[in-house]
């Protein structure tokens, strides 16, 4: 199973289209975390056979979606956030905690604008980075592979 997790396009439609169209064939579900609904939106109901699943961030006022949510992907828990309500700008160890209490294998989050991927505690973590507006590195996503070999997140830059 493939996930392809976006966060932080901040209404840039162009961007997150076009990682759309680039997974459109290969990926299983999109993960959205936070701070671009409307633009996602917009992609959703341009892209009507795709799942997207979505948290809402700092940036998106007025929002319906939920602050977190977890996520069966197979038979992989996902603890997903924007990140901002965790204290991520600072450290890990808030989301840490609350994938934990959940029972996740993965956390997602975004808010920080810069991606990573990694594994701590016995939880996988990632944050795609920003899509639209980077503060490291370049503009990126992620993608997180489920096989039977196990669970590999990545920051794919763009």
């Amino acid at each position: 199973m493939r996930i392809v997790v976006i966060s932080d396009t901040h209404r840039s439609y162009r961007v997150l289209r076009e990682i759309v169209e680039k997974h459109e064939r290969d990926a299983d579900l999109f993960l959205f975390a936070g701070d671009g609904e409307r633009e996602l939106e917009d992609i959703r109901d341009e892209f009507i056979r795709k799942t997207f699943l979505a948290v809402c961030g700092n940036c998106d006022f007025a929002s319906l979606e939920p602050t977190r949510r977890i996520v069966m992907a197979g038979n992989v828990k996902i603890f997903l956030t924007h990140g901002h309500m965790y204290g991520v700008k600072g450290s890990t160890a808030g989301i840490l905690s609350a994938a934990r209490e959940s029972g996740a294998e993965v956390a997602v989050y975004g808010h920080t604008h810069v991606a990573y991927a990694g594994y701590e505690d016995g939880i996988y973590l990632l944050n795609p980075g920003s899509a639209a507006q980077p503060r490291a590195g370049r503009p990126s996503y992620g993608i997180i592979d489920i096989t039977a070999g196990g669970i590999v997140p990545l920051i794919v830059e763009l």
